[in-house]
């Protein structure tokens, strides 16, 4: 992915400067009508995002997805997760179908997103991350092509910090490029990220879908550096009892994400330190069986 900029389609998404209460009635109904070509009520595909207080991004992740130039009738699905912001608001301003969740944490977020997707095909995103025009189709095409891929995932980079150069963070995505592949053969299930990846939906629920034994916070809490099982990795673990994973590699499904989580670490440099020692203390375990 690029050193020194973001792709042109990611631009119009960005709402620079731009907070959801800043947004004219003309931005916000345009963005409803757009939003408004993926509420099927008998879709083929269904794309859910968890949120907890994610009033100042969510519309532009909606804003990115409903840009796709899928040729698939596709649901978009937001699960509220208790948040004590205006994200509600701004999801029913938009007309965006969703559903909330009290209880708190990543794992019943995702796993009630599962039990109400009507879509035969299931995508995860997060609501901080944006996604390319040909992403909803390019991810899906793996498991309509080969029955026997029961999961998918892809590439993604980080979005800068305002004036700061990409350079850190495409440091950072390179390395993360060479452990995906080392860990590709015995320990996949660890390069599957909730923020881009997907499944076929009944296979998702009857093999034990997001359920764990712990419950993951969100990447807006500070400091929230995961502590206990992850779902995703949880539901690709899961995935694999029927099937097998793919990784999407086409520059065309990589998707944008913040950077805040490694940003809790001080600085991109630090957290790409951190994340290099830990991961070759990982090694002797992504390389054995």
């Amino acid at each position: 992915m690029s050193l020194f900029g973001l792709p042109k389609w990611i631009l119009p998404h960005l709402f620079k400067d731009k907070q959801f209460q800043d947004l004219t009635d003309l931005e916000i109904e345009n963005l409803k009508l757009s939003i408004s070509r993926f509420k099927e009520e008998q879709p083929e595909i269904s794309v859910v995002i968890p949120a907890w207080n994610e009033e100042n991004n969510i519309y532009r992740t909606l804003s990115s997805l409903s840009n796709s130039t899928t040729g698939y009738k596709v649901e978009l699905v937001v699960i509220n997760n208790n948040s004590t912001d205006a994200t509600q608001l701004v999801l029913d301003r938009l007309g965006v179908r969703n559903y909330m969740q009290p209880i708190q944490g990543t794992p019943f977020a995702r796993q009630m997103g599962l039990e109400l997707a009507r879509g035969k095909y299931h995508l995860c995103a997060d609501s901080d991350t944006f996604y390319p025009p040909d992403w909803i189709d390019l991810m899906v095409a793996p498991m309509v092509k080969d029955s026997g891929i029961t999961g998918v995932y892809g590439n993604y980079s980080f979005i800068p910090p305002e004036n700061q150069s990409r350079f850190g963070l495409w440091l950072y995505e390179q390395f993360a490029g060479i452990m995906i592949q080392i860990r590709k053969k015995n320990k996949e299930y660890l390069n599957v990220y909730g923020f881009n990846m997907g499944f076929v939906t009944e296979i998702g629920k009857s093999t034990g879908g997001f359920k764990v034994s712990g419950s993951r916070v969100y990447a807006n809490i500070v400091g929230s550096d995961y502590q206990n099982e992850a779902e995703d990795g949880r539901m690709a673990l899961n995935l694999k009892k029927a099937g097998n994973l793919k990784m999407v590699t086409s520059s065309r499904a990589t998707v944008f994400t913040s950077p805040r989580r490694l940003l809790d670490d001080g600085s991109i440099a630090k957290a790409f330190l951190n994340r290099v020692k830990r991961q070759l203390k990982g090694m002797r375990n992504y390389l054995s069986k």
